[in-house]
Formats: structure tokens, sequence, C-alpha cells
């Protein structure tokens, strides 16, 4: 079995807490505390890649992720967090949009419940998730985390145009 390894990051939306093995990210997830915790034990090379691209990520200069990670979920669950890796980024989809790409219309719920159970919040970008009336819908981290990722990733591409 391999053991779990833990990294933390301040970012501007509060601290977020990066979970995986020596070779593979599994979890991202943000924690309600006030500041990241300083690890002292090593940190594999992994863990600290994630950081320093989700670092990069606020900074505006990267809007893909390369490092290895892993989902931890059924196929279906699997299946829809590949297509929201498909959702450029600073662009938007909807559950029923998901659905669709995936050629089964009517599973829209099973979307929505897929992606809240996403555990690579960012990084499987179920923040550009919207409903079909352009409305915010639910997010783990926070509805006013998913308003402000979206906002930076518009800021950060229309910035990009000028």
């Amino acid at each position: 079995m391999s053991k779990h390894n833990k990294v933390e990051l301040d970012s501007p939306i509060g601290v977020i807490e990066i979970l995986g093995t020596e070779d593979v990210v599994q979890s991202i997830l943000f924690f309600e505390k006030e500041k990241a915790h300083e690890n002292q034990e090593e940190i594999p090379a992994v863990l600290l890649d994630c950081r320093n691209q989700l670092i990069e990520y606020f900074q505006g200069v990267r809007q893909t992720f390369t490092f290895p990670f892993q989902y931890s979920g059924t196929p279906f669950q699997q299946t829809v967090w590949n297509s929201l890796i498909g959702i450029p980024f600073a662009e938007t989809a909807s559950y029923r949009d998901i659905a669709i790409t995936l050629q089964k219309e009517k599973a829209v719920r099973a979307v929505g419940n897929a992606n809240g159970k996403n555990k690579l919040s960012i990084v499987v970008p179920c923040h550009r998730i919207i409903g079909s009336s352009g409305s915010l819908t639910g997010y783990a981290g926070g509805l006013w985390r998913k308003e402000w990722l979206l906002h930076h990733e518009k800021k950060v591409k229309e910035s990009r145009l000028v």
C-alpha cells in the first residue's frame, strides 16, 4: 500500500490541501482554515509540482496542468471528469452539455452528482459547470470560490487578448 503524503498551499481563495502518493496526486481540496501548514517531512516531487503549477495558475501564467493525477470514482464519474478537462480555460458548460457530450442526454442529474464528487479541484475544472440558464450552481468549495475562479480565468484570458 502506498504512503499518502500531503502538502498545503495558501491561495487567494483559501487553503488548498494536496494529497497523493510518491507518483500521483489524488486530491486537491479547499480547507476552511486560516493558514497552510508548513510540512516538515519530505514532500514527493509530484506534490511539489502540483503546488507550483497551482501557484502559476493563480498568478495567471498557467491554464493547463501537466502533473500526473489519479481519479478515485466509478467508471461513469471518471468519464464525466474526463469531459470536464475538455472544457477550455475561461469557458463554461452546463450539466446538460456534458450529458449530451457523453451521449447520455437524460443523465443530467448523474452528471451533476459526478461533478460534485470531483476531488481534483481546479485541475478537473468542475467550477466551469454552470446551470443551463447561465446561473452559478453548486460548488463543493463554495459558490464564492467558483465565482472567483471563473472571474480569474476570464480576466487572464482577456489580458492575453490585448
